[in-house]
């Protein structure tokens, strides 16, 4: 783990000349006030994700002149990140998103320090991390990380500041310890793997992100002035397509495994274990190792079904014989796609198994492998045995075999 240290002293509350004429309209207000100020400048916030939900969080929170702000991200910024991450710019692809975030955060308020974490959110070293902040503002972009976060910061007593977006639709809430519910009281556990798409396979509307994340940052500023009415106990939903908000009322689970009356997750020992038995897939999304997960992708998660792209172009040179499938909509197929390849959608596959012949030696592929995944398994569930899929996608072809192809 990469940690970088942007230290601005914060360690006194008292306001300096500057720092009164930066928070002037803050001042006005009488929620916030001097006294509020000082508060902002004394808290402590952690933002999990410097993506399409960090970084108005990002910004916003610096702006507002929260004192301490830590970054914890392990990515580097993606060409194709440049449509909701507002943070970053056409020459910081490449680069890595924390130490981006950092500069373009005290480029808005040199008042403050900023603790940037260039590494992966983990059992080991979450709780080190999340030490030093008592918020967390949680706007990781899938489920291992956000069930992860939530109960650390239940075990931790951390205030977590939910947020998450899905093409058209986002939603937040508050999660603060013995003040309501946990994720985990809504959301018992995360979809079975194949079931649910993340944001690189279903896509975001680019300007959503903005909306969910600037309602996450004024929840996390209401939260440190202890003002309003917080989302403790609301869901709030956002649909962006008809712009509606709306709540819903939420309620602790008493059998939560959390949280409830009887926890199983009590400790970072429990942490541990209780993640130990999930793995993510290659997309992000999270694959809960039961037997309902094992019915479906039982046949996909033998090695014998997978084909990396180094091996899938060997193949391809050595034999015509192989019935490449892609499996992406039409419109990604279009864009882009590997020579002597078929077009079948997921979302029609199951209607048009019958059109691939039963001897076929069949290799599917997608973007990312996760829609590839599901597609395995739905034929070896209809009868085709010679069915594999390409691990990593067209985005492990692109770096491992052909790096002039451009993935949509």
């Amino acid at each position: 783990m990469t940690s970088t240290d942007f230290s601005k002293d914060s360690s006194t509350d008292s306001l300096s000349d500057s720092e009164l004429q930066r928070y002037s309209r803050h001042l006005l207000i009488s929620e916030v006030g001097i006294e509020g100020q000082r508060k902002l400048k004394c808290a402590r916030v952690l933002v999990v994700g410097a993506g399409g939900l960090g970084s108005p969080v990002i910004q916003y929170l610096s702006a507002a002149g929260v004192g301490t702000i830590g970054i914890v991200d392990f990515d580097d910024v993606d060409k194709s990140n440049l449509q909701r991450q507002i943070l970053f710019s056409n020459q910081d692809v490449g680069f890595p998103k924390v130490e981006l975030a950092a500069k373009r955060a005290l480029s808005l308020n040199p008042e403050i320090s900023i603790h940037t974490h260039n590494t992966r959110l983990t059992c080991d070293n979450i709780e080190d991390i999340f030490a030093d902040y008592s918020i967390v503002v949680d706007g990781s972009d899938n489920f291992e990380t956000r069930y992860l976060v939530n109960d650390a910061c239940v075990v931790f007593g951390k205030t977590n500041i939910h947020g998450a977006v899905h093409r058209f639709d986002g939603q937040v809430s508050v999660f603060a310890p013995g003040q309501g519910p946990c994720y985990r009281c809504v959301f018992s556990e995360p979809p079975v793997a194949g079931t649910f798409l993340n944001c690189a396979e279903a896509g975001v509307l680019g300007v959503l992100p903005g909306i969910v994340g600037t309602i996450q940052a004024t929840e996390c500023i209401k939260t440190i002035l202890s003002i309003g009415t917080s989302l403790v106990g609301r869901l709030l939903l956002v649909d962006a397509l008809d712009m509606s908000f709306r709540t819903i009322k939420l309620t602790r689970n008493l059998k939560c495994i959390t949280c409830g009356d009887s926890p199983e997750v009590r400790s970072i020992q429990d942490l541990r274990v209780k993640h130990a038995t999930v793995q993510t897939s290659c997309s992000g999304l999270l694959t809960k190792q039961s037997s309902q997960a094992e019915s479906l992708t039982a046949a996909s998660e033998s090695s014998s079904s997978e084909l990396s792209a180094t091996q899938l172009d060997a193949e391809l040179r050595a034999s015509n014989d192989l019935l490449l499938i892609d499996v992406r909509e039409p419109h990604e197929f279009g864009y882009s796609h590997l020579n002597r390849a078929v077009n079948l959608p997921l979302s029609r596959i199951s209607e048009r198994l019958q059109v691939i012949p039963a001897a076929s030696n069949v290799v599917v592929y997608c973007k990312s492998g996760m829609r590839s995944q599901k597609a395995v398994a739905l034929m070896r569930e209809a009868g085709l045995s010679q069915v594999r899929h390409l691990t990593g996608g067209l985005s492990a072809w692109s770096k491992q075999v052909d790096s002039s192809m451009s993935v949509l």
